[in-house]
């Protein structure tokens, strides 16, 4: 090739330079991540990520906590709010296609002046969030295999095996690292699973909705479904309605976050300044569709309330989704095998959403450490020399997920903190941003594809106001009387965290934390 043909070659690259990788170079980052990702498999993450059979473990205690139709109507009000935030996140994320995505949006955003501390507080609640949400997956995980474990062997009446805190912490464990080595392998690795997850949890969760009530003996009727207000105060504790409300509507809340994946993956997504948004978008829409008719199918399938939450049937009243499964097709068929494949399809929306949560959980870790915002950060940020996936961020959060698990050997409120540390944690990390979007000046921002103009300040304020709602629900206690088996640890946990934080901040990092550092030149000669 002569010397004309090779500079012709590097005009037709430059002229077919990808559009996010362009706005990233224009936002002073270098393509280091191989960008290869499309739009199927961005959404595809994204989408396990949020996971349609998520609020699962949560199902039983919102039910009881006020009936079906709380919870019902629940989703449709949750949903509603959630598209405020996700149309929020989506215009932002069209700006600024970055791996750090929320914590880099809120540097920007927030101005030179207050940017840093934003992206601080952005970058650790972000952190925080991700990291237990794996502790969450991990813990939903085992538990279904637990009740899988008990059917195939038996039942709790027939002398099945049920899983001793010991053997549960191994499972918890086991997943954990299982999903730490898939994401060693490539990004490509984990979005191929990602796509058999789309295709799991759709043709799944159609299989679970329409075949549950037409298997079950008999179904509830519609009013009962919609309409049927009961609190269970000897049980919970909690004789207010308005608390008891609240507390019915946790699992909408749970269910419904999770779409700001597609922003960690935009440095790997081809076209990430309009793939990323419809990713996001996109994601919202599918699991407020199967989410909520899963836990309508679930509601019409029950047979006896009361006899679902008692400790000596079948599943041992330890996942109560799983005892309407076995009640379904045991009066049906008179045998259980129907309920055990139901719980496979649902620990694979787990496997699968907490191998996604783990890629997006070290995307954040290796976004921040690249800006020295984490104790050697040198070392989080090396990205394995083949695959170029952050492999030691992977395992620090794997191992700090697994530390996060270790109490389950003594405390049985241990889901209760991790699922209210990891929403708060994700969840706040959206509210730092939007904020910053809401009171900036119009003229500072440079608008991608996706752009709501004038909208914008009432979106974003119906969706910080929102984000803050959902934070505090998750610091109630929600067992009453409140005793080391009731306490909900999330408060004490997250305020030492954030205390520990701000003291960092205040003594120290404030003096060399400057938000993401940049690191190409651009063009002008300007950083």
């Amino acid at each position: 090739m002569d010397r004309g043909e090779e500079t012709l070659d590097r005009r037709v690259h430059s002229l077919e330079v990808d559009s996010g990788e362009k706005r990233l170079n224009e936002l002073g980052y270098k393509q280091e991540l191989r960008r290869e990702m499309s739009l199927l498999k961005t959404f595809g993450i994204t989408f396990s990520s949020m996971a349609v059979f998520i609020g699962t473990p949560l199902y039983g205690s919102s039910i009881l906590y006020a009936g079906p139709a709380p919870m019902i109507w629940g989703w449709v009000v949750v949903t509603f709010f959630t598209w405020f935030i996700g149309i929020a996140m989506a215009e932002i994320c069209s700006s600024f296609p970055t791996a750090g995505s929320l914590y880099f949006w809120a540097a920007h955003l927030a101005g030179p002046r207050w940017g840093p501390f934003a992206s601080w507080c952005c970058a650790w609640l972000e952190v925080i969030g991700l990291v237990s949400g794996i502790g969450a997956q991990a813990y939903s995980g085992s538990q279904t295999l637990q009740i899988i474990i008990l059917l195939c062997t038996g039942t709790n009446k027939g002398g099945g095996y049920f899983a001793p805190p010991w053997v549960f912490l191994c499972m918890y464990i086991a997943q954990t690292i299982i999903w730490a080595v898939l994401n060693i392998f490539a990004l490509q690795v984990v979005a191929f699973l990602d796509i058999i997850s789309i295709w799991w949890q759709v043709i799944g969760g159609l299989v679970v909705v329409i075949m549950l009530p037409l298997v079950a003996p008999h179904t509830q009727s519609a009013s009962y479904v919609f309409t049927h207000f009961e609190k269970s105060p000897e049980l919970t504790g909690i004789s207010s309605t308005p608390y008891a409300v609240i507390l019915s509507v946790l699992l909408s809340h749970y269910c419904l976050y999770g779409y700001d994946t597609a922003a960690h993956l935009t440095e790997e997504t081809k076209g990430a300044d309009k793939t990323g948004p419809i990713a996001i978008l996109s994601s919202i829409g599918v699991v407020t569709f199967f989410g909520g008719a899963y836990y309508l199918a679930l509601t019409f399938s029950i047979q006896d309330l009361n006899y679902l939450y008692d400790p000596s049937n079948e599943t041992a009243g330890a996942l109560i989704p799983a005892q309407i499964f076995y009640d379904a097709f045991q009066g049906r068929f008179h045998h259980s095998g129907g309920a055990i494949v139901f719980l496979f399809i649902v620990w694979g929306s787990y496997f699968f959403c907490g191998l996604s949560v783990t890629a997006s959980a070290a995307r954040v870790v290796y976004a921040f450490s690249r800006d020295a915002g984490i104790p050697f950060s040198p070392i989080w940020r090396q990205l394995h020399p083949k695959y170029k996936v952050p492999k030691n961020a992977v395992w620090l959060c794997a191992a700090i997920a697994i530390v996060l698990g270790l109490p389950l050997l003594k405390v049985n409120v241990v889901f209760t903190a991790i699922l209210s540390i990891s929403t708060i944690g994700w969840v706040g990390s959206y509210a730092v941003p939007i904020f910053a979007r809401l009171v900036m000046d119009e003229k500072n921002f440079k608008p991608g594809p996706f752009y709501l103009g004038r909208a914008r300040r009432p979106i974003g304020l119906v969706a910080f106001l929102w984000i803050c709602y959902t934070c505090s629900v998750f610091l109630l206690p929600t067992l009453y009387p409140i005793n080391w088996n009731t306490f909900n640890y999330a408060p004490v946990a997250l305020v030492v965290c954030l205390t520990l934080i701000m003291l960092w901040w205040v003594l120290d990092a404030r003096k060399w934390f400057k938000g993401p550092v940049k690191n190409v030149k651009l063009q002008n000669g300007n950083v």
